[in-house]
């Protein structure tokens, strides 16, 4: 199955974004929950409503729009508290396309990384981030660092019924979320 993408991602050309390669960022906890004040940060939402029910289509889609931010300089962040689904998406990220180059590393107890793309599913490097990428069935308590959020949806109906949660929690919370059917 192929899955074309279009993304639009805006680069931060702002002094004192994200460090330089090799540089180490200090790592902190996430909030205890999400803001509820958040919307007038300007964030903006995406969802991408897959419809077929393989869970590799909806992380190769995620794939996709991270290889994207990272090629428009932008860091991104990439969150999901299921353990063994973000290993999978590690794997994914260094296979999912042929000549697709994303460098990325996991957020560690030891709390340093330097990848313009991280993954994590509990803490957030401090200074926020360009791009989130949320593959967790809540939404993340950092989602006011983002300027942008991509939120994924395929056709397993508990991945539908999450989806319809956070598109409502955004909508609560003042967001206007944008669907894009792939």
């Amino acid at each position: 199955m192929t899955i074309e993408v279009d993304v639009t991602i805006e680069v931060d050309a702002s002094p004192g974004g994200a460090p330089a390669q090799g540089e180490g960022t200090a790592i902190s906890a996430p909030n205890a929950a999400p803001d509820e004040t958040l919307a007038s940060s300007g964030t903006r939402i995406d969802f991408y409503v897959i419809q077929s029910e393989a869970p590799r289509d909806r992380l190769r889609t995620a794939c996709r729009v991270v290889e994207k931010a990272y090629q428009a300089g932008n860091t991104v962040l990439v969150w999901h508290t299921d353990l063994e689904e973000l290993r999978e998406f590690d794997e994914l990220l260094w296979t999912f396309g042929d000549g697709s180059f994303v460098p990325h590393e996991a957020i560690t107890a030891a709390g340093f990384a330097a990848a313009p793309v991280l993954l994590t599913s509990a803490a957030t490097p401090p200074g926020g981030f360009d791009v989130l990428v949320n593959l967790a069935p809540e939404v993340p308590a950092c989602v006011a660092e983002a300027r942008r959020v991509a939120e994924f949806i395929d056709g397993d109906p508990a991945h539908r019924q999450a989806g319809r949660a956070r598109f409502r929690t955004y909508k609560d919370r003042g967001w206007s979320p944008t669907t894009h059917n792939l």
